[in-house]
């Protein structure tokens, strides 16, 4: 397993299947690129399904074992069975969705080998989840959740990007997966610098303050150093309830416990999603190229908060030249 300068191992990447969406949420930055989305039909730019298995084999090759596909929408892509079945057998294999598509599909999905899903649901009113998605489609989201949960997968997680948009909504999505058997709740941290708007930023802190008193355990994980939250029960009893806050903003010790790579849905590696200052190209993704652009691209990442960013004299993050002009791409 390959690690970086930081003593932190690359055990996970993510992979971008395409930039395409059905949805126009407010507050998308596809992964890190911005708006690039183009085109709903199928784009030559796009990965082949043979040039993505071949980079996950090479993954593997360094110890890769796990494997997110997201987008975009990465459901729009209708070979994506066939991408899951042709993944490496030791690579767990989970995926993050709008979950439109899932009905009639998850059960295929699971046939082929997915084993997790992450679908995005901002809110649990119609008209609150269309104004943030720009899409009618909560109904086909709530059917998707169903489709996924009835087809096995384990846990089903509802991402929930935390604003001022849906935050007043963060209660009532609690309850739901309380209620709910199968379901977890991702509360993940409205990021403006990814996304502009700081207006649209509240303090996640609140969020957890308030989970820590009405919970019925906490647990920090690992992983990021993220909190976990049981609502009306505990780990003990099962995972439904469980409460989870994503919150890289300004967090150094996320950074820190940072494991993965990303891949761009064009092929190009990204060590860090907060950057494209660092992008690199596999070429013509030969087995070679591969290996030395995975090679590279852990050898150059810099945890984000407290190296690439650092506080300037007035106590603002301000870029770290050092490595600007350091770092070869």
């Amino acid at each position: 397993m390959l690690e970086d300068d930081f003593g932190r191992e690359v055990s996970g990447v993510r992979v971008s299947l395409t930039d395409r969406c059905n949805f126009d949420c407010v507050y998308c930055h596809n992964e890190g690129l911005g708006d690039t989305r183009g085109p709903m039909d199928p784009q030559d730019d796009e990965m082949t399904a043979d040039e993505v298995v071949r980079f996950l084999e090479v993954a593997r090759e360094f110890g890769v074992g796990k494997v997110k596909f997201t987008g975009g929408e990465p459901m729009l892509r209708q070979d994506l069975e066939e991408i899951i079945r042709r993944t490496p057998d030791e690579m767990e294999v989970s995926l993050t969705t709008n979950g439109t598509f899932l009905p009639g599909r998850a059960d295929d999905l699971v046939d082929a080998g997915l084993e997790r899903v992450n679908v995005s649901q901002d809110a649990l009113d119609p008209e609150a989840f269309a104004e943030v998605t720009q899409s009618g489609a909560y109904d086909k989201v709530i059917e998707g959740v169903h489709a996924a949960v009835d087809a096995g997968l384990d846990p089903v997680k509802l991402n929930m990007v935390v604003f001022e948009h849906t935050a007043g909504y963060v209660e009532e999505m609690v309850e739901h997966v309380a209620e709910n058997d199968g379901l977890q709740l991702q509360l993940i941290q409205y990021m403006p610098e990814l996304t502009g708007k700081p207006e649209w930023n509240i303090d996640i802190q609140r969020v957890h303050d308030w989970l820590a008193d009405i919970a019925d355990e906490v647990e920090t994980r690992d992983m990021h150093n993220r909190n976990r939250y049981w609502v009306g029960g505990t780990a003990a009893d099962d995972e439904s309830g469980m409460v989870e806050i994503v919150d890289p903003v300004e967090n150094p010790q996320f950074c820190a416990n940072c494991h993965r790579v990303r891949v761009t849905h064009e092929g190009y590696l990204k060590g860090c999603l907060n950057r494209n200052d660092d992008l690199r190209s596999m070429g013509e993704m030969t087995r070679d190229e591969i290996r030395e652009t995975f090679r590279e691209t852990v050898e150059n990442r810099v945890p984000y908060y407290g190296e690439y960013m650092v506080r300037g004299d007035d106590g603002e993050w301000e870029i770290n030249d050092e490595y600007v002009n350091n770092v070869e791409v």
